[in-house]
């Protein structure tokens, strides 16, 4: 978090980049550091500008992956992290659409007007519209000579049947294929867009496999930009967004996928969970004395324990299926001669997800609910496998507590990154993403983009971060349903809903979130609330739409006289 002087400065510092960018396109003396070896002052050739693929799942936990503790087979990601970097402290915005939104654009979800989901609040920071104040990667990028590709999910704008201003190709993509909305069903999935135009999987004129599943065709997709790209556009740089709808709800993989994983987790909750926890402690992704948070749910009280199972069979199945996909991607990089000089992002958008869509079970006595993963089911996962997921952490998806915002972040470049197999434990957030590809492609971030003033970066260069160095920071700020944190060094101050106590943590000492200081430190509690709001204030966080207003209490119920 910075103050409104040091954003102004920045922004003057990125203005002046602007113009220094503008003058060498019209033959002035000066030019940038990115710009062309031959005004270099060395005289050396300076190497080629970076290929960037930003890869993003759905609703998946800190301990899913197999380099991140999980039993999940994950080969490719692995074999990524292992040639690559490994962050253990990264953060997201607990929830879809926010997440997007300050991926994106490099801001915190609020600043992009969506502080919530695709409605409308009626204030600032809750438009449920991408802002226009806001610049996306594909914007910046694509006016530095990128070309610029997107498969997958959206979930950025309120406008689901036709382009209105913020689809895909109005915000700096040359190509899209994906679902504009936040969920779908894998086999037949609707708001199926293919550029500007909505389609159906029956109606593409470009893509018609013998058995569809939309994480292999958000796969396809992205493997077919990376090798025409390399057919027709060699000589500029790829940017690649990949954002998978895997492993969000409806839990659903092809039938072959699932029976890999059965019978994996019919020991339940407990078992799965400790294995997870031991295994991160064992890699030195976790510490040692950071406990265990408790455990959600009770498998010996579980009813149908083979249907519990399943759900966690498909689910695993889903992320197995997306590896397999990145798998690919990767594969046409390297077989393009591109690998090397591809920086390789992976993330996920929010903790492991704990709604209970599709489980409750049916009035009638003697229905029961089908088997997840076909076509025609729709069910989550549940609040036990989430807990899983989430390992070690507390809370989920919508929570600001670190089960709902803490990402694995695999950074591959092996151009660009030396430390291979490495891990790195400073803390970093979704909006350092953009100043990272604003780094690393010499591109220019504009003070204005088609009449719009544009907010300034809020994020920092992960680069520093990349070559084992420290990057400076005040804070990092979160909000979500009234669910807010901040985050200044090793302390977290964090609350649950929006007249939910201020809770202070230790998180060098205690990340799992277990012993609550905020009794025996109030000083510290009220500054640290006190930057919250300030940064809340600035960032269109408040006023929030949540009852009650910030700061007020809950109003009581009013108890009424039963009539007689």
């Amino acid at each position: 978090m910075r103050s409104r002087d040091t954003l102004r400065a920045r922004a003057g510092r990125w203005l002046a980049r602007w113009a220094i960018l503008l003058g060498s396109a019209i033959g002035l003396a000066h030019a940038p550091a990115a710009a062309t070896a031959a005004s270099a002052p060395s005289g050396k050739a300076e190497p080629p500008r970076p290929n960037i693929v930003l890869i993003l799942s759905d609703d998946m936990g800190f301990s899913d992956l197999g380099c991140y503790g999980g039993e999940i087979e994950t080969p490719q990601l692995d074999r990524l992290a292992a040639g690559g970097l490994r962050f253990t402290e990264f953060y997201n915005t607990a929830r879809c659409c926010p997440t997007r939104a300050s991926l994106l654009t490099g801001l915190y979800p609020h600043q992009a007007a969506v502080g919530h989901m695709m409605e409308d609040k009626r204030l600032d920071g809750y438009r449920g519209d991408l802002s226009r104040q806001a610049v996306t990667l594909a914007e910046v990028l694509h006016a530095a000579g990128y070309a610029t590709y997107a498969a997958g999910k959206w979930h950025v704008t309120r406008s689901v049947k036709q382009p209105t201003g913020n689809w895909p190709l109005e915000r700096g993509f040359e190509r899209y294929y994906g679902i504009i909305t936040g969920s779908a069903n894998y086999f037949r999935p609707n708001t199926l867009t293919r550029d500007n135009a909505p389609i159906t999987i029956d109606t593409d004129p470009e893509y018609r496999p013998k058995d569809y599943y939309l994480t292999d065709a958000i796969s396809d997709q992205a493997v077919r930009y990376v090798n025409e790209h390399r057919q027709r556009k060699a000589t500029a740089p790829l940017f690649l967004y990949v954002a998978y709808t895997a492993a969000h709800w409806p839990m659903q993989a092809p039938a072959g996928q699932i029976a890999k994983y059965r019978g994996r987790y019919d020991a339940g909750y407990g078992p799965v969970r400790q294995a997870r926890y031991e295994r991160l402690k064992r890699l030195g992704l976790i510490r040692p004395g950071w406990k265990l948070s408790p455990q959600a749910g009770d498998w010996d009280r579980v009813e149908r324990k083979d249907w519990e199972a399943r759900c966690m069979e498909v689910y695993a199945a889903m992320v197995d299926r997306m590896d397999q996909g990145i798998g690919r991607i990767v594969e046409a990089l390297r077989a393009g001669g591109q690998l090397d000089n591809t920086l390789l992002f992976y993330l996920q958008d929010n903790g492991g997800c704990a709604e209970e869509v599709g489980r409750a079970k049916p009035k009638e006595a003697k229905k029961q609910l089908p088997m997840p993963g076909p076509e025609d089911t729709w069910i989550a996962y549940g609040r036990g496998w989430a807990n899983v997921s989430n390992t070690p952490f507390r809370e989920y998806k919508h929570w600001v507590h670190e089960g709902g915002i803490a990402t694995p972040l695999v950074v591959h470049w092996p151009a660009g990154v030396k430390r291979r197999g490495e891990l790195e434990h400073q803390p970093g957030h979704l909006i350092d993403v953009m100043a990272t590809c604003v780094d690393v492609s010499g591109a220019a971030y504009p003070a204005q983009l088609n009449g719009h003033a544009i907010r300034p970066m809020e994020g920092w260069s992960l680069v520093p971060a990349f070559q084992g160095k420290t990057i400076s920071r005040e804070a990092l700020c979160w909000e979500h349903e009234g669910n807010r944190a901040i985050r200044v060094g090793r302390w977290k101050l964090v609350a649950k809903g929006p007249a939910g106590k201020w809770e202070l943590y230790d998180v060098d000492q205690d990340r799992t979130e277990l012993h609550d200081l905020a009794g025996s430190d109030s000083d510290r509690v009220r500054s640290m609330a006190g930057q919250w709001e300030g940064w809340a204030r600035r960032t269109s966080t408040l006023p929030w739409p949540w009852n009650p207003p910030y700061g007020e209490p809950l109003a009581k119920k009013k108890k009424t006289k039963k009539a007689g």
